[in-house]
Parts: structure tokens; sequence; C-alpha cells
């Protein structure tokens, strides 16, 4: 019986040539594009989910309060991990991972810095499991000068030689011997880190703290087996203000792994969201397009079926059943898709290069996993399911009387499933249309938005190696040379939000302010330097005011949430501490941190403070490449150990941006892809309609109709069904976009040329589509289609 199923499946496939080709290739293009989501969706779900102790792991985090609200961070502490670990026998292990990116490795070859890395404990492999391709995962970084590294930076500094063992240099000081070699890590991993040193050496170097009150690495835990993870963080919640001996800092709370990457949000101190409401809906996405190709086989089936309606009346005089039939047409659909998985496959494979490149990942067919194909022959079945089920149930039910007399066909209603399977395939469609529009423009918009600062000609250098010591003179020569025209170290980037506090009192503080002020510092020239407008006072110059130390620029916004009317001599003064500043100056709100944020207040402090960064703006009159080449020569010359590495602000800022253009392009190419299906929907219906309405046609032109006439007849069901799905679009994409939008301080407002691009686009698709079939119905000649008559 299957046989016989099989072949006359085969059979109609055949005689149906181009019918057949349209039904395979839209299900294999709907197909590939929700497999395509859905190894993406796969991929996110599986971060860090390989560890063997995946179910014990935590990261800790602290609760504090800001902005009248609770918010959440993971940086803590330096000494918690280990006082976690000594008090409570509930934590087996506990691991502190400081991220690190500046220092210098060499081996013999060429330098290398900006290479990621991190300070950890010896424990690390305890709570972690990474891979070991040379030596062993047992009592790493125990030995003080020890070092672990990836198999990719071990190529970069030995080559092809073995690296266990091998001696690397650290800075042009100090040495470390290869404990052990990784096997490179995987993209599904929060950790992005090529080598791992241990604590001991971050002590050494002077970047240790003791102080409860700072916070500045993430700290993970191991519970116990059979632990109850709220009992303990019910027991940790106040440590740091056991040891500080103060009450009114952050508390602590676990998090686990299977959250970190996903629900990365928090709301009052509880994860709300994250990357999952990306993955979401997208994972509706992958839906809706496996729905509209499924649409278009039920519409391209059904479309046909007055070439079937004999053979069905005959078979069932002949003694077939309606269970044999349905079996019959499910067994084709089956089929179908089967053809379209494959060709899916392939598609999907040739697409993955691009699809990586486009989402900064790299995904990867598991061929060698026998839940992968498992999961692939559902898909496959499902797929036919959804597609045949109709179809089979339609051409099973006909009544062999009816057929066989010619009169079992019947004018659709206004209302038809037919017809509104097209409305719901182009509601979709242009709902994908709109939010990529208003997501493009929302990016440009922001994109435009005044920094505050100039971008252009203004590059930052970490510092590195001998830079802070010789900054004196680096700052001297770059401006002697004529390749600068203003130069300051800062303490971070000037796009990057560094640090905030909220242990500044000034004179009228109220009780419970409990803002966040952002915490910025300069030793001279910031305004010049990064193109800041000076609204009041001057800028910090420690050349000319050696006072400055001690003095600060605030920001508009910071001027108004401390209520100064006259800012300038205002005194601001530490919580805790007897330092002082007096305030010298106001400059324009500059972009700080996030485009989409508002502007906090912000505090730029002088010298007193700490630097990390040197900024440099160049002099506009010389080229880049000539600016770029005469910074080099003076870095090489006071810091000869260390390439000349450098960033590019206006570069910084676009980074901002990244995750909103993968989604835009993301929501592109399925906006193209919906549309294609649904035009194959289209083209499917508009066959139904030409087979349907041959006769009538020809009539209509044996009394004289026009081309043109006869076009404008059968094309105007087609926009209605068109303009339908643009309404009901319109507005979901509209409620949509509006609670997108509503995340951003800093947003468009949507205008109604959105929609209406988005509805004329819509409708010249369809009607592009719509052409190929009726045009062709309307040039037909009358003596061909009345020829039966």
């Amino acid at each position: 019986m299957l046989r016989n199923y099989i072949k006359i499946a085969w059979r109609s496939l055949t005689r149906t040539k181009r019918f057949s080709i349209i039904n395979i290739s839209g299900l294999a293009i709907g197909m590939a594009g929700a497999a395509l989501i859905l190894l993406w969706i796969q991929h996110e779900f599986s971060f860090d989910r390989f560890h063997e102790n995946r179910d014990r792991l935590y990261e800790v985090y602290g609760l504090a309060t800001a902005d009248h609200k609770t918010i959440a961070i993971n940086q803590t502490e330096q000494p918690l991990g280990p006082a976690l670990k000594k008090d409570y026998p509930e934590i087996q292990n506990t691991a502190r991972v400081a991220a690190v990116s500046s220092l210098l490795l060499s081996a013999g070859t060429a330098p290398f810095t900006g290479i990621k890395g991190a300070f950890t404990d010896s424990s690390f492999f305890s709570l972690f499991s990474f891979p070991v391709l040379e030596g062993s995962s047992r009592q790493l970084l125990t030995a003080s000068h020890e070092i672990v590294i990836t198999a990719r930076l071990a190529q970069k500094l030995f080559g092809k030689e073995p690296a266990l063992n091998k001696m690397i240099k650290i800075d042009s000081v100090d040495y470390f011997r290869v404990a052990a070699v990784l096997k490179d890590l995987p993209s599904n991993t929060r950790f992005d880190i090529d080598y791992l040193l241990p604590w001991t050496y971050l002590n050494k170097i002077g970047w240790g703290n003791d102080s409860w009150l700072s916070n500045n690495i993430s700290t993970f835990v191991l519970l116990q087996p059979n632990t109850n993870a709220a009992v303990v963080e019910g027991k940790i919640k106040d440590i740091a203000r056991h040891y500080s001996g103060r009450n009114d800092i952050w508390t602590h709370f676990l998090f686990p792994l299977d959250k970190w990457r996903l629900y990365s949000v928090f709301e009052d101190g509880r994860a709300t969201g994250g990357r999952i409401a990306i993955v979401r809906l997208f994972g509706i996405v992958a839906i809706m397009i496996l729905l509209i190709a499924c649409i278009n086989f039920v519409n391209l089936s059904t479309a046909k079926s007055e070439r079937r309606a004999r053979e069905v009346g005959i078979r069932k005089v002949a003694g077939a059943g309606k269970g044999l039939l349905f079996g019959q047409f499910m067994t084709e659909a089956l089929l179908t898709a089967l053809i379209a998985g494959c060709l899916a496959m392939l598609l999907v494979e040739g697409a993955l290069p691009y699809f990586n490149l486009l989402i900064d990942t790299s995904l990867a067919i598991p061929y060698t996993n026998i839940i992968f194909w498992l999961c692939a022959v559902a898909f496959i079945l499902l797929t036919g399911l959804l597609a045949g089920c109709y179809p089979a149930f339609y051409l099973s039910a006909f009544k062999p009387v009816s057929v066989l007399k010619g009169g079992f066909k019947k004018r659709e209603g206004a209302i038809s499933p037919r017809k509104t399977l097209v409305v719901f395939q182009f509601t979709f469609a242009v709902v994908l249309i709109i939010c990529t529009v208003v997501i493009r423009n929302q990016i440009r918009y922001v994109q435009e938005r005044s920094t505050g600062y100039v971008r252009q000609q203004l590059i930052n250098v970490d510092f590195s190696g001998d830079i802070e010591k010789q900054y004196p003179l680096i700052k001297q020569e770059l401006l002697s040379s004529g390749t600068a025209v203003a130069v300051t170290k800062t303490m971070s980037a000037i796009t990057q939000r560094a640090a905030n506090t909220w242990g500044l009192i000034w004179e009228g503080k109220p009780a419970s302010f409990d803002e966040a002020i952002a915490l910025y510092s300069s030793d001279a020239d910031l305004v010049k330097t990064a193109g800041l407008q000076l609204v009041a006072g001057r800028d910090i110059d420690i050349q000319r005011y050696p006072a400055d130390s001690f003095s600060v620029v605030l920001n508009e916004t910071a001027v108004k949430t401390m209520g100064f009317k006259d800012p300038l001599g205002q005194v601001l003064r530490e919580k805790e501490g007897s330092r002082t500043w007096r305030v010298v100056g106001v400059v324009k709100d500059y972009v700080v941190g996030s485009s989409y944020e508002r502007i906090p207040p912000v505090v730029i402090q002088g010298p007193g403070s700490w630097f990390n960064t040197l900024h440099i703006r160049f002099e506009a009159a010389n080229s880049l490449s000539v600016n770029l080449q005469k910074a080099e020569v003076i870095f090489k010359k006071y810091n000869p150990a260390y390439p000349f590495n450098y960033q590019f602000a206006d570069q910084q800022y676009a980074q901002k941006f990244d995750g909103e253009e993968r989604t835009k392009k993301l929501a592109g190419l399925f906006a193209i892809l919906a549309i294609f299906i649904s035009c194959l929907g289209l083209l499917g219906l508009s066959a139904y309609v030409a087979e349907t309405r041959i006769k009538e046609i020809g009539v209509r032109k044996a009394l004289g109709a026009s081309v043109l006439s006869i076009t404008h007849l059968l094309t105007a069901d087609f926009l209605k069904l068109v303009m339908v799905a643009i309404v009901i679009a319109t507005l979901l994409a509209w409620w949509l976009m509006s609670v997108w939008l509503d995340e951003f301080a800093y947003r468009m407002t949507i205008s109604w040329s959105v929609f209406a691009f988005s509805g004329l686009l819509a409708i010249a698709i369809a009607l592009l589509t719509v052409s190929v079939e009726v045009v062709k119905a309307a040039l037909m000649s009358p003596i061909k289609s009345l020829k039966a008559e």
C-alpha cells in the first residue's frame, strides 16, 4: 500500500512540474529560513550549558539602590570569593575573574597586545569544564608564574611547536611557564579569553584591592550537591555589610548559570528579560515563516483541485474510502516535504557562512549528532502534516456524483479559508517590512543625535607599558610636532561610562537623593581635546592652576540635578573621606554610555582621580595617515616594547549600534523571505482564479472585453486581500514598535510615511506577482478556452 502511495504521489508531482517546483521551492525556502533561526535559538540556549557542574554554578550579583529603585550589578568586591568559601560550608568552591587586555605577551616573536585574558583563582577549572589539549586540568595556576593559554594563542606565539612548558614574557618584565593549552573556547560561552593568569600576579602588579567598597571583578560560586540555592542566598545576603561594618551598602544574591546569557535586564533587582525577548521574537518569526510556506502548499494544492476531482470521483466509485484517499494525499504532502527538507538542508549549508557574518557568530550543522537528525525528521514530518492536512481533507471529501457530473465547483464567498490564509501571509510580511523600516529609522535617528563632542580626528590609546610614566614627554612631542592640537589623559574613552558614585555631598542635597552620578576624569584640556562645549567657567588645567587637582567640571544635567543656580565655586565632598572638589566649569550635556538613554549627571574630576586612557585630537590640516604615522613614531620612541594600538572615537561610537544593526538586518532578511514566500501564495491563488474563471474570461473576450479590463477585473480581488492585510499589519506593527520604542529614553516618533511606504511596496509586489497568471489568462484566445462548449 505504501509503495503504491509513493508511486502515485511521485506521478502526481511529475505530472504538474511547474506547480510542483513552486510548491517545493516555497516549502524549502520556508523550512530553510525557519531552520536558520532555530539553529541560532539553539545556540543562544546552549551558552555555557556544556559545563559538568552547570546545575550548581552561580554568579554573585550585588544589589544597590539608585534613582529610587533597586539595581543589580554583576561586579563584586575582590575579597568576596575567599570569604564566601571560608564562611559557608554550602559553597564548595569559588573563583574570581578579572578581565584584562592591556598586557604585552611575547615568546621570541613579535609582541602581542590587546589579547583578551583574565586573572583568576586556581579553583577556576574545578568550576568550569574547558577541554585541555596539552597538559592536565588539575592543579592549574597554583604556581605564581604559570599561564594557561588557548590553542589560538599558542599558534600565534609558538607556531606549530608544542607550547606546553614553554616560556611567555609578560610586559617585558616577568616570565610565565605554559602550564596547559586549552581547546579554543567555543562561541557559546560568556568567557571571551585567550589566556589565564594566577590571581597572585594581579596583586603583584598592584591591581589588587581588599576593600569591601570597590566592585570591579566577577565572582562565581559552585554549590555543594543537593544544596538549596535560595537558602544559601539568604545567608550570604549581608556579607559585605558584615565585613565593611556599614549598613548602607549593597547586598548580594546568586544568579544561576542558565540565565546568564538570556536574562541580563533587571527591574527592581529581579531578572525580567534581556536577549530572551529577541529569542522569543525570532522564534515567532520562524513559526510564521514556516506557516506561510505551508499556506502556500495549501493554496497551490487546492488551486489545482479540478484536475484531481475526477480522479477522486472515479476512485471513490471504484470503492476507495475517504481514509484511503486521505492517506494518499498525505503521502504526497510528506513526499513534497521530504524533497523540500533535503533542498532546505542544502540552502542552509550554503547560507550559513553569510548568516554567521550577519549575526557575528559561528553556527554549524551538527551532522554527527543523532539528536539533530531526529529533530530534522520530526521537523519535516511536522511540516508535511501542517501543509498536507487541509488539502487531504478537502480533496478526499469530494462527492463522486457531483464530481462526475462536473458540478462540484462552487464560487467562493467574500470570506473563505483560502482568502483568509493569503491575508494572514501578507499581514505577517507587511508587519516585518514596517518593523524593519522603524528599526532602521530609530538607529539612524540616534546615530544622527548630537553627541556633544567631536568624534572626527579623535583617537584614544589605553595606558600600557611606559605610556603613563612618559605621558608628559609624549604629550609635549605630539603637540610640538604638529601631529596633535590637544592631548589629555582620562579615566576611560569619552564614548564610555566608566564609573558611578553615590557618595558625593553638596550643600542643599536632599536626604532622599540616591541617583547615580557618572564619574569622569581629566588632567587638562578635555574640552579642547574632546570638542566639548563650555557653558560657564573654564576647563581643568593643572599647568596654569595647580589646585585643579581638586577641581571638577559638571555637565548641565548635573547642575540641574544638584539644584545649583550658580554652580561655579560650589563645593562637592566625599560622603566617606575628607577630599573636597570645587566646581570650576560647566559643559553642555554630551552622550555618556548608551546613546539610547537619557544623559546622566556627570562630574569630571581633576588629576586627583585615576587615569587609564590617553586622548589625542589630531591636527585637521594633516591627513589622517600622516598623523597616525607621526604618532606611531612618537609612541615607539617612549614606549618601545609595545605596539601602537589606538581606537577611533567615531568607530567606538558606531559600535554602540551593533546589536540593533544585527536586529535590523535579521528583520530585513526575514521580511524579504516572508514577502517572497507570500508572493508564491498569491501566485497559487491567481492560478486558482485563472483556472476556475477561464471560460468566463473567454466569454468576456468574445463579447469584446479588452485585456486591460479583464486584468483589472481579476486583480481587484487580490488587491482587496492585500489592502485588508495592510490595514491589519499597520495596527499590529504600530503597537509592536511602540512597545519596542518605549524601552528607549531617546526615541523617534513613528511617521505615517513608514506605513504608507510599506503598504505601497506590498501592493506593488502583489500586483507584479498576480500579473504573471492574470495577464497570461487574459491574453488566452477565447477559441481555446471555449472550444469544449
